[in-house]
C-alpha cells in the first residue's frame, strides 16, 4: 500500500480519477490510507489514489456510487461549533478469532438519538452490526463520567461469527446513530485464540450488567442474532475437539459385557478412583464396561495413572478417552458412545453418582432384560443427595415470564424452567417414586439402548459445554414415539460436585436455555408444562 506500495509501472496506462471522487468513502473503505493521511504521509485520499491506488486496484468510489441519504459529521479544526454535535462514544476492544468470530465491545451515548449500526472497515473486508443485534448494557463509568441523570443502557457488546479466516489490522469503525449523525474511530483488531474468544464472548454474556432482571435481559440480548452466531461458532470448535481423540484401553480380554458405562469428566481427575472403588464393590460390576471421556487435557496424565491404578486393582474393563480441547458435555458423550462395545449404554452417570444400595448394577441389568422395551428404550433412576433427601424422580417444564419493558422490547420473554419431582423430598414417597413414564429424565444417570440413542443421532451438539441436552434428547424421544421412564432404580447424586464451573459456563447456559425454549417452547406450551401435563403419551399407568 501507499508510501511503500506499488507504484505505476512505466508508460502504463490507468484510468483517470473521477471528477467527483468520494474523498470520505475511499478513505473509509481503505483504513490503512486513513491512517497514513493522519500521519502527514500523504495531504488526502486523493493524492494516495492517484499515486499508488489506481496501480493497487482500489476502487474510487464515487458519490453516485453509496447511498447518500444520512448526515456524515467531519468536525474539522475550526467548524466545531459549525457543525452538529458528534455522539460521545468509545470502543474498548474489537476481537478476532483465526477462525472468524468477531466480538466488539463498547459505549455510545444515544439516550436521545437511537444507535442504528456499527460498521467495521478492513483492508479486504468488511462487516456491519445491526443495533437490533447487539446486546446493550449498562456502563457505570461512563455515565458518571458524562455526568447522565437517568441512567441509560448505553453499553454494547455483539459477536458475529464469519465461518472463515480474516486478516487483523487497523480498523475503520464508524458507529452510526438512526439520524444519520456518525462517530468514526480508528482501531487495532486485537487477534485471539479461537477457544479464548468464545470464552471472553460467554463470559460478557454471564457477567454484563443488564438492565432490570439480568439473567432474563441477558437471554433477551442474543434472541436476535447472538445466540445463532455463538451455536455456530461453537459448534465448530467442538467438531475441532472430538476430531482427533486419544484412547487408552484397561481390558481383560475375552470378558462379556452386558453394558457400557459412560462418564463425562471436565476439571476434577479425583472422582475415577473413588466411582471405581464403589462401583466395583457392586453385584454386576464386571458386566459393564467403564469408559471415561475427559474435557480437560491438562487432566490426561493424572488420568491415565489412575485408570491403570483403577483397573490393577479393581480388575473392571476401562477405556479412557481424551479430548485436546472442551468439546462439550454432549459431543464427548456421543464420542464416548460411538467407541462402547455393548447394545446398552449407561450413559451420563455423571462423576459423582454412585449405587444408594449395593445391588442396584445388577438390578439395572435385570431390569433391562425383564421389562417391556417401551419402559427400558430411555430409562432414569432416582437421585438422592447425600443426606438421603430425594432430589429429583424425573423431570418437568414450568416457564418464567418477564415484562419486556426493562429493555424496551414489544414482547414479554418467557423461557421454559426445567423442574425436578419431589426435589427435597423425604427418602421414601410412593407417589414420586412410582415408575411411570415422565416428561423428561436427568443427564446425571440415563440408560438408553444403543439403537434408540443412535436412531435419535445422540445429544445434539448445539448446546454450549452443557446443560438442557439431556432434556432436548427426551423431548425429542417423546416426539418419535417414546417417552422417558421413570424407573425405582435409586443413585445418589453429589449434585455439582464432579466438575469444575467457571463463569463461560455460566454463559454457554444462558445460551442453552435460549436456544431450548426456540426450539421446544411451542410444544411445552401445548402439552408439556406443570407436573401434570396433558400430553397423551404421559397419561395412564405403564402397562
Amino acid at each position: 500500500m501507499s508510501e511503500g506500495g506499488k507504484k505505476p509501472a512505466k508508460g502504463q496506462a490507468l484510468a483517470p480519477v473521477p471528477p467527483d471522487f468520494d474523498e470520505q468513502t475511499y478513505l473509509r473503505l481503505n483504513p490503512d490510507v486513513l491512517v497514513a493521511v493522519a500521519e502527514g504521509k500523504f495531504r488526502s485520499g486523493r493524492e494516495h489514489y492517484e499515486h499508488y491506488g489506481r496501480a493497487e486496484g482500489r476502487l474510487a468510489f464515487t458519490p453516485g456510487g453509496l447511498p447518500r441519504d444520512r448526515v456524515i459529521i467531519t468536525a474539522r479544526p475550526g467548524q466545531a461549533d459549525a457543525a452538529p454535535r458528534v455522539p460521545a462514544g468509545a470502543i474498548d476492544a474489537v476481537q478476532l478469532s483465526a477462525s472468524g468470530g468477531l466480538y466488539v465491545i463498547g459505549w455510545v451515548n444515544d439516550a436521545l438519538d437511537r444507535l442504528d449500526a456499527i460498521e467495521l472497515y478492513v483492508a479486504g473486508w468488511s462487516m456491519a452490526f445491526s443495533a437490533a443485534g447487539l446486546a446493550r448494557t449498562r456502563r457505570p463509568d461512563a455515565e458518571k463520567a458524562l455526568g447522565l441523570q437517568q441512567p441509560h443502557a448505553i453499553g454494547f457488546w455483539g459477536f458475529l461469527y464469519a465461518g472463515q479466516r480474516l486478516m487483523p489490522g487497523k480498523c475503520n469503525l464508524v458507529m452510526r446513530l438512526k439520524s444519520g449523525a456518525e462517530l468514526a474511530v480508528i482501531v487495532s483488531i486485537e487477534p485471539m485464540e479461537d477457544l479464548a474468544l468464545r470464552g471472553i464472548v460467554l463470559q460478557q454474556l454471564a457477567s454484563g450488567h443488564y438492565p432490570g432482571p439480568s439473567y432474563f435481559n441477558a437471554v433477551a440480548a442474543i434472541e436476535a442474532g447472538i445466540g445463532e452466531q455463538l451455536v455456530d461458532f461453537s459448534r465448530m470448535l467442538t467438531r475441532r475437539a472430538v476430531s482427533a481423540p486419544y484412547i487408552e484401553r484397561f481390558h481383560q480380554p475375552g470378558r462379556a459385557l452386558s453394558g457400557s458405562v459412560i462418564v463425562c469428566l471436565f476439571g476434577k481427575p479425583d472422582y475415577l478412583i473413588l466411582q471405581q472403588a464403589l462401583l466395583a464393590r457392586q453385584a454386576g460390576a464386571g458386566d459393564y464396561e467403564y469408559i471415561y471421556v475427559c474435557n480437560s487435557p491438562e487432566l490426561a496424565e493424572r488420568l491415565q495413572k489412575d485408570a491403570r491404578i483403577a483397573h490393577l486393582t479393581h480388575g473392571l474393563d476401562i477405556t479412557l478417552i481424551l479430548l485436546p480441547e472442551n468439546a462439550g458435555f454432549a459431543a464427548a458423550n456421543n464420542l464416548a458412545a460411538s467407541h462402547a462395545r455393548t447394545d446398552r449404554l449407561l450413559l451420563l452417570l455423571n462423576p459423582d453418582v454412585f449405587p444408594k444400595a449395593a445391588g442396584e448394577m445388577a438390578r439395572h441389568l435385570e431390569l433391562v432384560a425383564s421389562a417391556p422395551p417401551a419402559q427400558t428404550r430411555l430409562l432414569g433412576a432416582a437421585l438422592y443427595y447425600d443426606d438421603g433427601a430425594l432430589m429429583h424422580a424425573g423431570m418437568y417444564f414450568e416457564a418464567d415470564r418477564c415484562p419486556g419493558f426493562a429493555m424496551a422490547r414489544r414482547e414479554d420473554l418467557t423461557l421454559l424452567r426445567v423442574e425436578h419431582y419431589g426435589k427435597g423430598a423425604p427418602a421414601e414417597d410412593a407417589a414420586l417414586l412410582r415408575p411411570r413414564f415422565v416428561p423428561a429424565i436427568t443427564g446425571a444417570f440415563m440408560s438408553i439402548a444403543r439403537d434408540w440413542f443412535e436412531t435419535l443421532d445422540g445429544f445434539s451438539e448445539d448446546y454450549i459445554f452443557g446443560h438442557y441436552e439431556d432434556a432436548d434428547l427426551c423431548l425429542r424421544s417423546l416426539e418419535a414415539g417414546q417417552p422417558a421412564f421413570q424407573s425405582d432404580l435409586r443413585f445418589y447424586h453429589l449434585e455439582g460436585k464432579g466438575g469444575a464451573r467457571q463463569s463461560q459456563h455460566e454463559g454457554g447456559a444462558a445460551v442453552n436455555r435460549w436456544l431450548f425454549n426456540l426450539r421446544w417452547g411451542a410444544l411445552a406450551a401445548r402439552a408439556l408444562m406443570g407436573p401434570s401435563p396433558s400430553h397423551e403419551a404421559l397419561q395412564g399407568d405403564p402397562a
